[in-house]
This record gives C-alpha cells, sequence and structure tokens, in this order.
C-alpha cells in the first residue's frame, strides 16, 4: 500500500499537466496529509517527508508516530532511555527508540525495528553465563566486528558445553522469537581478505545441541540442532514464547547445552542471544541464516 500510494502522489507532482495554477501537493492542509501517512510504515512517511513543506510538518505530527511507537513506550523509555526531555516529539522518540540502546553495562542491547517498530534484543556472549569461561584453555573472548557487541566468544575444545543466559524485561504484548548466534569455525584475515579456520571445528555431528527456552508465566520450548555447517553466521531458532500483558515485565531463562562426555567438542563462535518478534523468522529464512 505504502509504495502505491508514494509513486501516485509523485506522478502526480511531477505530470506534466499540472502548473502552478493548479492545485497542488503544497496545498493540502498539514492534518489532513498527516490522517492520511498515519497508515502507513516509518520508511515510507520518511520518504514523503521529503516531496514539500506539508508532507514535512505532517511527518512530525505527534499522533502519526504514537501509533507506531509500541503500546507501552512509555515503560521502555524508562527502562532504556532514563534522560529524555519531558517535551521530545514522538517522532524523535521513536528515533532514540530505534538505535541500539545498552542495558546492564553494555551486555544487552534494545532497539525497535525501523520498519515495524518491534521491540528486539541482543544478549552479548558477556551477558551469557559460560561453563569454563574463564579457563583460557577452553573458552576465549576475541576481538571482530562481526558481531554488534564487538566480541564473541570462541570454544577451542571441551568435554561439557554449557551456556545460560537469564533477563527480565518489560516486552509488549505479541509473539517473539529467541535464537543463538552461532558459527563454526574461526574467522581472520589474510592479505585483507577474511577466511574462516574450520581445523579445529570437532564434534559437533555427533550428537545434537540443545537449546531450552523458560517463562516467568510457564511457557517452555525446546529444540535440537546438529550444527554441522562451518563458516557462516546462522541464528538457532531456540523457541517462542507470547506476552499478552504490557504492564508486567517477561522473565526469561534460556540454556544451549551438549553434555555427552563421550567426545571433545571445539571450533564453535558465539555471539549473542537475539529475541525479535517471531515474525522475523522469515526474513531469517529469506536470508539463508536460519536453522530450525
Amino acid at each position: 500500500m505504502g509504495v502505491n500510494f508514494s509513486a501516485l502522489f509523485i506522478i502526480d507532482c511531477l505530470s506534466p499537466g499540472s502548473s502552478s495554477s493548479s492545485p497542488s501537493l503544497g496545498d493540502l492542509p498539514e492534518s489532513c496529509v498527516a490522517s492520511i501517512i498515519e497508515s502507513l510504515d516509518p520508511p515510507e512517511i520518511c520518504k514523503l517527508a521529503k516531496l514539500n513543506r506539508a508532507f514535512r510538518g505532517a511527518s512530525w505530527a505527534d499522533f502519526v508516530w504514537e501509533s507506531k511507537l509500541p503500546p507501552n513506550y512509555q515503560v521502555l523509555i524508562d527502562k532504556i532511555l532514563p534522560s529524555v526531555p519531558e517535551n521530545l516529539g514522538k517522532r524523535d522518540i521513536y528515533s532514540r527508540l530505534c538505535g541500539a540502546n545498552t542495558l546492564d553495562g553494555s551486555t544487552k542491547k534494545v532497539w525497535l525495528d525501523k520498519s515495524t517498530g518491534g521491540v528486539c534484543m541482543a544478549i552479548s556472549s558477556k551477558g551469557l553465563h559460560i561453563t569454563g569461561i574463564d579457563d583460557r584453555r577452553y573458552w576465549n573472548h576475541i576481538p571482530t566486528d562481526e558481531s554488534r557487541f564487538g566480541s564473541i566468544a570462541y570454544l577451542q575444545q571441551m568435554w561439557w558445553l554449557e551456556v545460560d543466559g537469564e533477563m527480565e524485561f518489560p516486552f509488549p504484548p505479541g509473539s517473539y522469537s529467541v535464537f543463538f548466534r552461532l558459527q563454526l569455525g574461526r574467522a581472520s584475515k589474510w592479505f585483507g581478505r577474511q577466511i574462516i579456520n574450520s581445523e579445529n571445528v570437532h564434534g559437533w555431528d555427533i550428537k545434537p545441541v540443545r537449546f531450552q527456552l523458560w517463562t516467568s508465566d510457564g511457557q517452555y520450548a525446546t529444540s535440537q540442532r546438529t550444527l554441522n555447517e562451518p563458516g557462516k553466521w546462522f541464528h538457532y531458532h531456540v523457541g517462542d514464547f507470547n506476552v499478552d500483558n504490557s504492564n508486567s515485565s517477561t522473565k526469561i531463562k534460556l540454556s544451549m547445552t551438549q553434555i555427552d562426555c563421550t567426545h571433545t567438542k571445539g571450533g564453535l563462535c558465539l555471539d549473542s542471544v537475539v529475541i525479535y518478534p517471531s515474525t522475523f523468522r522469515e526474513r531469517f529464512k529469506h536470508k539463508g541464516v536460519l536453522k530450525c
């Protein structure tokens, strides 16, 4: 709808039959334009704001952007934007919430998806409890620009894989999917080109990794997956959870385990746990980075 609407007005604005004496887009009242663009997605609103002064003014209307914000956006502001001016407009609030806002010593990041306004979260490897992380014979934190947190956890070799996480956040009502972002093989650069060293990758094709998810209101999900494709980051789907009440926080516990001690495992990169609206599964599937 948004694309067709944009095209219609742009064509009308540039058509040879229009003249300075005829009514134009600039003659529309801002309130009328705002009522129309309220039904569009945020990217389309921003595109139309470039047409003329009327659309630019309408694109700043508070009621337009309040309809794009999550229903509990004021709670989100108090949680992740503690220093917001009281008179800040709704468009600016939307813009700030779309930024990578950090929590808990920068081990978590929360943002709104710019296109849909959906709440997204990422928990870094340093924000998870990893068995053996303090022993460099097993795990190392490695700097990299492949992570939004600037580093990943790399497993050299271990008999017992156990990663746990816990968090609490006021998610707006909706359905959410939880993923572990993992890669087999360690990336490095050789003469400016990135290569993947998979020599140390072993043990993952014998038994699957188990992923689990619990919520404070009794929801539970589990999945299993054999890790067998080195050299690419994948989102491994743990499960989904639903939020019905926007007035309370959801507590979440999650884990990733492979505790069969009959063989060692190694060569695994752990970037983060990510939580997205469940509709994002189709995006990841389309990009070829989803493992269910």
